[in-house]
């Protein structure tokens, strides 16, 4: 097959990075419009809320004008997209429709009934008010434009950097060139099993490429928290990068729990209180050198003129660079977002190596701008797990949901190394995932794999749902429900809590997680659990929520509704075979999957999977006349 050339891939990508922008500004203005119709009472959902009642106004720490949204608390507010940081629009109704407020704002705080939103301008605060004068308000999530321009912008920045080291990585990762590799004497590091010690040992012998494939629970974050470690041995300073704030806080709190400085930049909004302070404003502001500039800034604020203004700004960008120049000297690794390294603070900062995290969820361009600033990558993720969200059914079929470490794993195998040992599952609830996803070289370490609930049960249990009613459509959206499955779920939960006994439950603090791949599906659920009072004293044991939203978790008990059930066999993005993987590998002790054996059979992944519960655990046929 002819390769693709270098300028014809990056334009590629630059039409796919296009196609997503253009139909989140579409899906925007669709959803904007079609309020008027919708929105007739009070309702909740993903990226959307209405009515809000504003609150007190107040300012931020950067000086702009921030205004407090109160609203009422659904059954749906885990569902919610609204974070810190994020773009945000306010509207109000008309008969038809829905009048967007043209202020662009940013979600600052958010919390149970509440968020804060920081505004453009004093004038922008006093126009909402006014119009909170006249009108009920909502507020929608908006279009994040920068991710997407910084996006674009490295692509085209990659296709033409001509830069040696960077040709050579590019060069590399779309395999028009070998990586190439040291050779170093076995490292001793004892207290790691032999894939994480096999995985270090790639990475500091790679000059261009390593790839750390960690499947759940196979401790991939800890052996790239090793894996920096080690090269900071061999290296100043390295730039650690994931694709989520989140993703960055978690790696980064290990590394400083490790005893590394890390500096952690981007906006503090978006940061977790264990990382605030590190980040670059925190340390900016403690740096020795910061109150002679404060008062400077001061002075020139009042007005100071002619030679003596002339003196202050020399002296306050000597001390800018200065502190800059300090705080980036002391860290011995800089953390930030993939697209946070095209920060304006990150221009030419160069870096020996750069890891990322979570490479499996991140979009390749994203991944481009990281690179652009450095000379090899270290990548660990899970590609047999979700991969990022992809909107634009047209810019997924062209590619953009396929991520570059899963290209890079592909075609250059050298580079991969997968952790082995697993300390999260029992190893019948393992088995399965391993022999599918993993070629069967899973093996479950022995502290997990016989983990119980209690001795006298089994880890795996397959509920059918064959005899029961099936799916339908939820109100509002696409997405689906299935009221009798739903309500089979609790039955079961409750059934088994009872089993165990409520009181061990406590005392053991076991928790129990619900998943489902719809969100439908988990608003039901959701509400059928509040409903009852059997479980009001065990809530905080018990979280309910879509696979995505669970990515990266674990629970003891997981009970798994696939809602799905119809006689055409149809079982949609089911078949996105990565989501099951997430959902069955969160369960450390018990797994219970509750569907319609005889809808999802037909696939043979969901027949293997019954096939095997089947023959290492209970399955389980419901009856319709057994439900409460």
């Amino acid at each position: 097959m002819r390769m693709e050339n270098t300028d014809n891939y990056f334009a590629r990508l630059r039409g796919l990075v296009a196609m997503e922008l253009l139909e989140e500004q579409q899906a925007y203005r669709r959803s904007l419009e079609s309020r008027g119709a919708t929105l007739t009472g009070g309702i909740a959902e993903p990226g959307c809320r209405y009515p809000v009642h504003l609150g007190s106004a107040a300012y931020n720490a950067l000086g702009q004008p921030t205004l407090e949204l109160r609203y009422e608390v659904g059954e749906d507010e885990a569902e919610l997209d609204f974070e810190p940081g994020k773009p945000a629009t306010l509207f109000y109704l008309t008969a038809d429709s829905a009048r967007e407020l043209p202020h662009q704002c940013h979600v600052e705080q958010v919390a149970d009934g509440a968020m804060t939103l920081s505004l453009p301008s004093k004038a922008a605060a006093q126009s909402i008010a006014d119009t909170a004068a006249h009108h009920l308000l909502g507020v929608q999530l908006g279009v994040d434009n920068t991710t997407f321009r910084v996006m674009d912008e490295a692509l085209h920045e990659a296709a033409r950097n001509e830069a040696e080291r960077f040709v050579r990585l590019r060069d590399v990762m779309l395999g028009r060139r070998k990586p190439a590799f040291r050779s170093l004497p076995p490292l001793s590091l004892p207290w790691l099993n032999q894939s994480q010690q096999a995985a270090i040992q790639r990475v500091a012998e790679a000059q261009d490429v390593a790839i750390v494939h960690g499947p759940p629970g196979t401790g991939k974050t800890t052996t790239l928290v090793e894996a920096i470690s080690e090269t900071l041995r061999r290296e100043t300073q390295v730039l650690v990068c994931a694709p989520s704030n989140a993703a960055v806080d978690w790696i980064s709190t290990q590394l400083v729990r490790r005893g590394i400085n890390v500096l952690r930049v981007g906006n503090p909004l978006r940061m977790s209180d264990a990382m605030l302070e590190c980040s670059y404003e925190r340390r900016y502001a403690a740096h020795p050198d910061y109150h002679e500039l404060w008062n400077i800034r001061r002075s020139l604020r009042e007005g100071a003129k002619g030679e003596h203004a002339h003196r202050l700004r020399g002296r306050e960008t000597e001390l800018e660079l200065k502190i800059n120049a300090d705080l980036f000297g002391e860290a011995r690794v800089v953390s930030c977002t993939l697209i946070g390294s095209a920060l304006r603070l990150m221009e030419r900062r160069h870096f020996g190596t750069l890891f990322i995290d979570e490479a499996a969820q991140a979009l390749e361009p994203a991944c481009w701008a990281a690179m652009l600033r450095a000379d090899r990558v270290v990548m660990g993720g899970d590609h047999q797990q979700l991969p990022p969200t992809v909107k634009s059914i047209e810019a997924a079929r062209g590619g953009l949901a396929d991520t570059l470490m899963q290209k890079a794993a592909a075609i250059l195998p050298e580079c991969v190394t997968l952790l082995t040992v697993q300390y999260r599952m029992n190893e019948d609830i393992m088995s399965f995932p391993s022999h599918w996803f993993y070629g069967g070289r899973l093996q479950a370490a022995p502290e997990a794999a016989h983990r119980q609930v209690s001795p006298l049960d089994t880890p795996l249990t397959w509920i059918d749902t064959s005899a029961l009613d099936g799916e339908e459509r939820t109100g509002r959206g696409p997405s689906l429900s299935n009221a009798q499955e739903a309500r089979l779920v609790i039955h079961t939960l409750r059934d088994y809590i009872e089993t165990l006994s409520p009181q061990k439950v406590e005392s053991e603090r076991l928790d129990f997680g619900i998943i489902t791949p719809y969100r439908g599906q988990a608003r039901l659920l959701r509400r059928l659990l509040k409903m009852q009072h059997y479980f009001r004293r065990l809530r905080r044991h018990i979280s309910v929520g879509t696979v995505d939203s669970f990515q990266g978790q674990e629970r003891d008990v997981i009970v798994i509704s696939l809602v799905r059930d119809n006689a055409a066999g149809n079982i949609g993005f089911l078949r996105d075979l990565r989501r099951m993987n997430v959902a069955i590998t969160r369960a450390r002790m018990k797994l219970i999957i509750v569907g319609n054996a005889d809808t999802l059979a037909r696939h043979r992944f969901y027949r293997a999977l019954a096939e095997h519960i089947r023959d290492h655990g209970e399955f389980i046929e419901a009856k319709a006349e057994n439900l409460p």
